[in-house]
């Protein structure tokens, strides 16, 4: 009996997802980048603000007194190792395929910044009077939920094996 093929195991649907998340991470910052004022918060509702800054690094600016030949090998290193796990992926598991997308887009829409600019263009802030979290963007948020979703996934088949 074959497997059942979800989705994003097809190369057509996760080449077609990944260019429109990437178009809408630029567009996005594109905006951001011409509307926005630097470094000052613009209040959308109570502890969320828009908030454009810039990130030398990778995540919560990481590794920001690093090279940029060294920032971008280990993107292009980590989308070569997410695409060698989306192929090994049996092909009837969802959610991992779904995760693998959206983390090669939001890998790929933070490359794009990092090769046009030398920097990640972030503006998502969420806050307290006391306490902020670090401000990131539509490609970092597609990086955290497509790892949840990998998780998620692996939690289903150890559930499933366990039956």
């Amino acid at each position: 009996m074959s497997e059942r093929q979800v989705l994003f195991s097809r190369p057509l649907p996760i080449t077609v997802f990944i260019l429109l998340a990437l178009v809408a991470d630029q567009i996005i910052k594109y905006l951001v980048e011409t509307l926005l004022p630097f470094q000052q918060a613009v209040a959308v509702i109570p502890m969320l603000a828009l908030y454009r800054t810039y990130n030398y690094g990778v995540a919560f600016s990481m590794l920001s007194g690093m090279e940029d030949w060294f920032i971008v090998g280990m993107r292009l290193a980590v989308v070569g190792f997410v695409l060698w796990l989306w192929r090994r992926t049996p092909k009837d598991r969802f959610f991992a395929h779904l995760g693998y997308a959206m983390i090669i887009a939001g890998a790929l829409g933070n490359l794009v910044d990092r090769l046009l600019f030398g920097y990640v263009i972030d503006y998502i802030l969420f806050h307290t009077a006391n306490w902020s979290f670090a401000v990131f963007n539509l490609a970092d948020s597609f990086i955290t939920v497509g790892a949840g979703a990998i998780i998620l996934d692996e939690l289903m088949l150890a559930k499933r094996r366990d039956r």
